[in-house]
């Protein structure tokens, strides 16, 4: 009996420390997380604002309350609310609401009293879509390479950008319309209050995103608000740089506010408060109805960002910035025309005007072959490369850190599918066409990595998307890419032992940048001309 008393008693001491190593204090009370293969712990749906809902509609996000007694954090919160707009979006969140304020930290084995290097990272999706808690960000692969790691949450489309005049005027800092960018600032100030309660270091906080995160990310090291909080920052495809979801004044966002306000025939604020969610997502979401963007409000952004960093007045921290190689297809430049000289000049001239032959000459189009690739690279540059190239440059030559830049060259494989290869399936139909009926099939796509694909690689997180077919090879670029994003977060450099040497872009030197493929290797920036004539074309 006495021994079966003392297996009892020391199986409630053993359940009782894992039970306290999963519990961490932070200023609103206790969490307790979950522990996963490998030692590292997760808590998921930490509150970091009041749920932003009733007279919270449109405010800037408030301190979270505390909470009596153990909060359970074991499962993510409920995603912003959103159409579903993108079909490489998978979430892990417990549904959709407008109450959405919430963050997930994933923990390295024994963090306890360490000051362990800390990721912050925004998610992409055009400010309209996205959530934390998508397999491809997770932070358990990262943590294990010893880094507190942290995705966050952000209201998005009209819950998120939504600018008024009467909104304005009941602001304390009359400004109206970034709440989006508002709710990050937010989560990097709880992070920097309570990261260390997890074993992270408050004062080595990097911010990262792709895409719609990436552009977040230039903002907020541009802004006065945020540029203080943060070590180190990644960018992954885009920044808050025209022609890529550039700010707008002020005024320009609370006159399109009026105007959807008379659309939906709200004669106040109280009536744009009081429509429910789900009709206010839909009537926003109508063709023409409401358009996201960042406005210039005096408070978060005091000016345009490129002008923010053009004065040398960013953040000062090293950044690390790139795009992927064929970000977008030729299609989306020729807008269904087939890639024929004839047509692509026409297209050129169509958007560049007298500046045609100029673009020609830099994006050459004699053969179809030469207008696949021009017309490729004039849609992935005029959509997010030339703003995150200009970003770096701006950066690099403001700035005596260190500014890393790189493009990621690696394909994914094919989609896993129950029918088989479906681009055999697609060669074998064309064999039994005609001459004339292959004329008028477009041509494939260009070969490289197209938008929002590195993330995965970089991330460490193939193994969280079983949509395709990843090899041998792609888990050797992924672990080599994960390297220099881990390296970087850890010391402000990418490089380390066994990697391909990454170098540095200077102030008034030409850019370098590493190309990330199955062969990894650094060069000159080759397409510095196009970028050139692009800054003068955009009024820089």
């Amino acid at each position: 009996m006495r021994k079966y008393l003392f297996i009892l008693f020391g199986s409630i001491l053993v359940s009782s420390c894992t039970q306290n190593e999963l519990e961490v204090r932070v200023e609103q009370g206790v969490l307790e997380g979950v522990l996963l293969p490998g030692g590292i712990h997760s808590f998921k749906g930490i509150p970091f604002a009041q749920p932003p809902v009733g007279e919270l509609r449109w405010k800037a996000p408030q301190a979270p309350l505390e909470w009596p007694g153990i909060r359970k954090a074991d499962k993510f919160a409920d995603n912003a609310m959103q159409k579903p707009v993108f079909g490489d979006m998978s979430f892990r969140s417990s549904g959709m609401s407008e109450d959405c304020l919430y963050l997930n930290v994933w923990v390295p084995a024994d963090a306890k009293d360490k000051k362990l290097p800390v990721l912050v990272y925004f998610y992409g999706g055009g400010f309209i879509a996205g959530d934390g808690s998508e397999g491809r960000y997770d932070g358990k692969s990262l943590a294990e390479k010893g880094i507190v790691t942290v995705t966050v949450n952000y209201r998005l489309g009209i819950f998120g950008f939504f600018s008024h005049p009467e909104l304005t005027k009941e602001a304390p800092d009359k400004a109206s319309g970034n709440y989006g960018l508002l709710d990050q600032q937010a989560a990097l100030v709880w992070v920097k209050k309570n990261i260390a309660a997890f074993g992270g270091n408050p004062d080595k906080i990097t911010i990262a995103g792709e895409s719609a995160g990436s552009i977040s990310v230039s903002a907020q090291m541009a802004s006065p608000l945020s540029r203080d909080l943060i070590a180190g920052a990644i960018g992954q495809s885009g920044a808050m740089i025209k022609p890529t979801l550039d700010a707008i004044p002020l005024n320009e966002a609370e006159q399109h506010g009026v105007e959807f306000a008379q659309r939906v025939k709200a004669k106040s604020l109280a009536d744009l408060r009081a429509i429910p969610a789900e009709k206010l997502l839909d009537e926003a979401s109508k063709p023409g109805a409401f358009n996201t963007r960042a406005t210039v409000d005096g408070y978060f952004l005091p000016k345009l960002p490129s002008q923010i960093y053009a004065a040398g007045e960013q953040a000062k921290i090293p950044l690390l910035a790139g795009w992927t190689s064929t970000e977008i297809p030729y299609m989306a430049f020729m807008q269904g025309q087939y890639p024929s000289p004839e047509n692509y000049k026409t297209k050129v001239e169509q958007m560049f005007g007298d500046k045609a032959e100029e673009v020609l000459k830099l994006y050459p189009g004699n053969t179809q072959e030469e207008v696949i690739s021009s017309a490729t690279a004039l849609a992935s540059d005029n959509f997010i490369v030339f703003s995150t190239w200009k970003w770096a440059e701006l950066h690099k030559n403001t700035t005596s850190q260190p500014t890393y830049v790189y493009k990621f060259a690696k394909p994914r494989p094919a989609l896993r599918s129950e029918l088989g290869d479906v681009t055999e399936g697609l060669a074998g139909g064309l064999k039994e066409k005609s001459e004339e009926q292959k004329k008028d099939t477009m041509p494939a796509a260009l070969s490289g990595a197209s938008h929002a694909s590195d993330i995965e690689y970089l991330l460490g997180n193939l193994d969280k998307n079983e949509s395709y077919k990843w090899s041998k090879e792609d888990y050797k670029v992924s672990e080599l890419a994960e390297q220099y994003i881990a390296n970087f977060i850890i010391t402000g450099n990418p490089n380390g032992d066994g990697l391909p040497q990454w170098p540095v872009s200077k102030a008034g030197e030409n850019m370098n940048i590493i190309t990330i493929d199955t062969v990894t290797k650094a060069a000159p920036l080759s397409d510095r001309a196009r970028y050139i004539f692009l800054n003068s074309y955009y009024g820089f």
